[in-house]
């Protein structure tokens, strides 16, 4: 099933813990994870119902904090970004290639983060 435009793509989840927290999704809602993907910053993906896909990984730094952070799916990364700017958002990753995934970005509004994800 294809995720359709402007529906949740991916949830990632960053977290100290990746095992604890596959393991509840796993048992709660009956998720079943592939092994880690390196293009995905060594997350662990589900295909959850309806299409989307669920990450849960590590921190890559330091300064990285536990988040949830969704992603919408796009069919112009570039031009959703831009049009997200011009709305307020202040661009925390104006977008990036994920090899055999697609492209990203990501902005905060309020306080909150939002990615972006053209396949």
């Amino acid at each position: 099933m294809s995720v359709p435009e402007h529906a949740l793509h991916y949830l990632e989840i960053v977290t100290p813990d990746v095992d604890a927290a596959r393991k509840l999704y796993s048992e709660a809602y009956g998720w079943r994870f592939e092994p880690a993907a390196p293009e995905l910053g060594n997350a662990v993906v589900a295909t959850i119902p309806g299409g989307s896909l669920c990450g849960i990984r590590a921190p890559m730094h330091e300064q990285e904090k536990p988040i949830v952070r969704t992603y919408l799916r796009v069919t112009d990364v570039k031009a959703a970004v831009r049009s997200a700017a011009k709305l307020g958002a202040e661009i925390a990753l104006d977008f990036m290639e994920i090899p055999g995934r697609g492209r990203i970005a990501i902005y905060r509004h309020g306080g909150i983060e939002q990615g972006l994800w053209q396949v």
